[in-house]
């Protein structure tokens, strides 16, 4: 009998203890069941890694493995990758929640379309006092939404093993630190991947001004480089490298001007709206 999970669940988690228990319940709930959760603790210095370690002694799904020095995302990420035993890999953050059938519906859809490699849904936003409006992706995105924003929201997605193994997994680099997941879609797309965003809310992500508090200016200029090194890698025309000034931009914006900005359209629901 073969008892090998089709999908593996990777998480980062660090320092959530009041939220990663109820992201891996999300986990628990799914009406989808043949996976495994592996979760690194980054060292954090609350309780994190305590509540990962009981969720681990009562469920035999779930692993755990820890940082003795805060390694970040990325290199949390490739550590849970180095050990994964799915065809399938889907991302999950700790602070979030993925709603009970999005697991079944990704594996679904990625079962029935062998050329595609990446799958991604929409997303309900919310914060500590409820929901707050639906953020979509593009339906069908190309390597052409790298022009001004990302194709695929990072944690709502499941993606071939194959494709992270061609890919060699997340690149760990300065520049990358707060953009592992856009360095991720230049290179998915320099090699000819192709992607799909289910268009149903399928996932629950956590957005707040603490949130936009991280931000800062020496991260956005990391982030801008990684766009014109893509850029570059895409072949994409002189003209487009204006758009890598964006998180620049962005990032000079006072924090509840930019917590307005994506709240207001996140009002309006456009369907053509994306993050």
């Amino acid at each position: 009998m073969n008892n090998m999970p089709l999908v593996s669940v990777i998480m980062g988690a660090y320092n959530c203890e009041e939220t990663v228990g109820a992201a891996i319940d999300s986990i628990i709930e799914q009406t989808y069941t043949n996976w495994e959760l592996i979760v690194c603790d980054d060292a954090s210095s609350d309780r994190t890694l305590d509540v990962l370690m009981d969720y681990a002694k009562k469920d035999s799904r779930i692993r755990v493995l820890h940082n003795e020095m805060n390694l970040r995302l990325a290199a949390s990420l490739n550590k849970c990758l180095a050990v994964s035993k799915g065809s399938y890999i889907a991302r999950m953050d700790a602070d979030d929640e993925s709603l009970p059938d999005r697991l079944k519906k990704q594996v679904q859809y990625l079962e029935k379309h062998s050329d595609i490699d990446c799958v991604g849904c929409n997303r309900m936003i919310f914060d500590e006092n409820g929901d707050i409006g639906v953020r979509k992706s593009v339906e069908q995105p190309t390597k052409n939404i790298l022009k001004s924003n990302t194709p695929f929201a990072h944690p709502t997605i499941m993606m071939k093993k194959i494709v992270y193994d061609v890919l060699k997994g997340y690149s760990v680099r300065k520049d990358t630190m707060r953009a592992e997941d856009l360095d991720l879609w230049i290179r998915f797309y320099a090699h000819d991947f192709k992607g799909y965003n289910i268009q149903e809310v399928l996932y629950r992500y956590r957005e707040s001004l603490g949130d936009l508090k991280k931000r800062s200016l020496r991260a956005a200029i990391e982030t801008s480089k990684v766009y014109l090194r893509g850029y570059k890698l895409l072949n994409f025309s002189f003209p487009t490298y204006l758009y890598a000034l964006k998180p620049i931009v962005a990032s000079i914006i006072p924090n509840r001007t930019m917590m307005f900005y994506h709240r207001n359209k996140l009002s309006k629901k456009n369907e053509k709206n994306v993050f």
